[in-house]
């Protein structure tokens, strides 16, 4: 008796959990560009040094310089939500366009996972006070994974639809 209510519990949790997730996908499938834009939160400091060093190329920008450009945590954060954003807008770019290039929207979504990893690494060195050369280093590759991020999700908004570039470049520059 107890071990098949412990099965029916199981299943229906695991249904209800599939649900909600379908739920989720559909929502995220059907949300306005001006809805996608908005959920970019800009980090000023990440982006100028990205637009500095892109300008440049005899620059060069040392790891530390690069995580005392991200606002420490604050910054880190942001650029982990920023990627999933940003694939979000591939992804309505990919939904709502035939000139869409799948190899772009690959890349995007492999900067995306190594931005991911490499935040989180950081973010939990940095909660247990181990600062250091290759903490700086993570944080240096994380910061060039979000500029490439940028360049292309703002190349696939420009040739994908010129009304969606504007929005995309303006609430990146805040």
């Amino acid at each position: 008796m107890l071990l098949t209510l412990l099965e029916i519990s199981v299943i229906v949790t695991a249904a209800i959990c599939f649900l909600w997730w379908q739920i989720r996908v559909r929502r995220r499938r059907t949300v306005a560009w001006n809805t996608l834009v908005a959920n970019l939160r800009p980090n000023r400091g990440d982006i100028e040094l990205a637009n500095h060093l892109n300008w440049n190329k005899d620059l060069f920008a040392m790891p530390k310089e690069k995580w005392q450009s991200t606002n420490v945590a604050e910054g880190l954060w942001t650029m982990y939500e920023n990627a999933g954003v940003m694939l979000d807008i591939a992804n309505y770019a990919a939904f709502n366009s035939t000139l869409t290039d799948p190899e772009a929207i690959a890349a995007l979504r492999q900067d995306a996972f190594q931005l991911r990893v490499r935040v989180v690494v950081a973010l939990s060195k940095c909660a247990c006070d181990q600062m250091n050369e290759s903490t700086y280093a993570i944080v240096s590759r994380a910061t060039a994974y979000y500029a490439d991020m940028v360049k292309r999700t703002a190349e696939l908004t420009q040739a994908n639809g010129r009304p969606l570039a504007p929005g995309f470049a303006a609430s990146m520059s805040m």
